[in-house]
């Protein structure tokens, strides 16, 4: 039959076909926690043994020979941050009366799309502004909330392509946020094989979907 996850709540247990975990950017490290059957201080303690552990295998050259430590369940696919800016449209009568979505961008994201809220008022975004791939969403302070004016210039050239009416000046900062991802421009093959599976074949990457079918891990977070 489906596997099951068993959840310990107060003493009670209960069995679950599937988790659903909301708990922002670190929503991924609490469903790692209850893989392993830890906590997350737990968890990071036994993350930073493994990682010491491994630098004094590679500085004796264990290395070559695999001879190195490894924590063999389950693991989540690793996640990748990425910011994205939103500016607001000001000055200027929007001729939209519906969201408007451009053209996916390849590099990530569905591209700087127009969006009405209740008050009638129009901002575009987001953009895609990476994170670096070592940041693991659990540092909330070493994330820049505030609006990166420079990239305006990006707006208002996408924006151009749907809207060339739009005019130089009616774009101001409105708010930023942050959403997971299982990929990164940066490093090739994202994701592409699980960190358990040396050997390149499928394996790891299956189970670790169906691991993620059971454990729905959500958690952008926006900032004002």
């Amino acid at each position: 039959g489906k596997r099951k996850v068993r959840l310990r709540v107060d003493g009670v247990e209960i069995d679950c076909e599937n988790v659903i975990v909301c708990a922002g950017l670190a929503s991924d490290k609490i469903a790692q926690s209850i893989l392993m059957g830890t906590t997350l201080r737990e968890m990071k303690e036994r993350q930073e043994q493994l990682l010491q552990q491994q630098q004094q295998n590679d500085a004796n050259d264990n290395i070559k020979n695999n001879n190195h430590p490894k924590d063999t369940r389950m693991q989540l696919p690793k996640q990748y941050y990425a910011k994205g800016n939103y500016f607001k449209l000001e000055n200027q009568k929007s001729p939209f009366t519906r969201l408007i979505y451009p053209l996916p961008d390849p590099k990530g994201g569905l591209g700087v799309h127009a969006t009405m809220d209740l008050s009638g008022s129009t901002r575009f975004g987001p953009d895609v502004q990476w994170l670096p791939p070592d940041f693991d969403g659990s540092e909330d302070e070493n994330i820049d909330w505030n609006v990166d004016a420079e990239r305006s210039k990006l707006f208002y050239d996408a924006i151009r392509e749907y809207w060339p009416g739009l005019e130089d000046g009616n774009l101001v900062p409105d708010y930023t946020g942050v959403r997971p991802k299982l990929w990164n421009p940066d490093l090739r093959n994202s994701c592409s094989k699980s960190d358990n599976n040396d050997d390149g074949d499928d394996e790891g990457v299956s189970n670790n979907e169906n691991w993620m079918k059971d454990f729905m891990v959500a958690g952008p977070e926006y900032h004002g």
